[in-house]
């Protein structure tokens, strides 16, 4: 078996790669690799949410184009999960309580109308924004776990040779490329996490734009509502 593992590590096997390696730096090549597991479980979830996200503004803004009447087109949407609906909603409800009275604010009215909608478009972005940190800290923490199993194997490479007492490639040729194995998996694991954090982070951004634009797009009408009321 040892001649195996010993002929697979040649040839460079990622399996005897592991197999051979220190306790520490399996420790580190499970962890990258859990890190690399969790990394494209949530690109592939953010890639579809990111998609029926933009889907669902582009259905909603359709509809409310078409849309009549606003009280009836707020009744078919109020139970509705599209992150444009709540800020609709959000609006809707400031404006029915603003005008409530017998005497309107105008000025304060439009004011919290923005504020209430604008405080719904950042509660929506943050809440679409969930786990994209964890993108974040894979990218920049991963290269460094690399590093640590790449110094430790190093270091367990020296040690070999002082008690070999033999600086011969054969002696830490191992230790040596179980190192970089650490460091490969490492880059494994914070490339693509690095890169859909960007993407995600840009496509999050054009979603906050639209749905700042309809925001402000509903309070223009609501503003022109308030003027027709005076």
């Amino acid at each position: 078996m040892e001649a195996i593992v010993n002929a697979d590590a040649a040839t460079l096997s990622p399996l005897a790669l592991f197999l051979t390696a220190d306790w520490v730096v399996k420790g580190v090549m499970l962890g990258l690799l859990l890190a690399s597991i969790w990394t494209w479980a949530i690109i592939i979830s953010f890639r579809r949410k990111i998609g029926r996200a933009r889907k669902a503004i582009d259905q909603f803004e359709g509809d409310y184009r078409r849309a009549e009447d606003v009280d009836a087109f707020h009744r078919s949407h109020a139970e509705s999960d599209m992150a444009i609906a709540r800020v609709f909603s959000a609006g809707v409800a400031e404006w029915r309580r603003s005008t409530a009275g017998k005497a309107i604010d105008r000025e304060g009215t439009r004011e919290r109308l923005g504020t209430a909608m604008g405080a719904a478009v950042a509660s929506e972005i943050d809440r679409m924004s969930d786990r994209l940190n964890v993108l974040a800290t894979i990218g920049s923490v991963a290269p460094f776990v690399g590093l640590f199993g790449t110094v430790w194997g190093i270091m367990r490479s020296f040690t070999a040779i002082a008690q070999a007492q033999n600086s011969s490639l054969a002696v830490v040729a191992p230790g040596i490329a179980e190192a970089l194995f650490a460091t490969a998996i490492g880059l494994f694991a914070a490339i693509p996490a690095v890169i859909a954090y960007n993407r995600f982070s840009h496509g999050i951004n054009k979603i906050e734009a639209r749905l700042n634009r309809f925001a402000d797009g509903f309070h223009a009408t609501l503003s022109r509502q308030l003027e027709l009321g005076a």
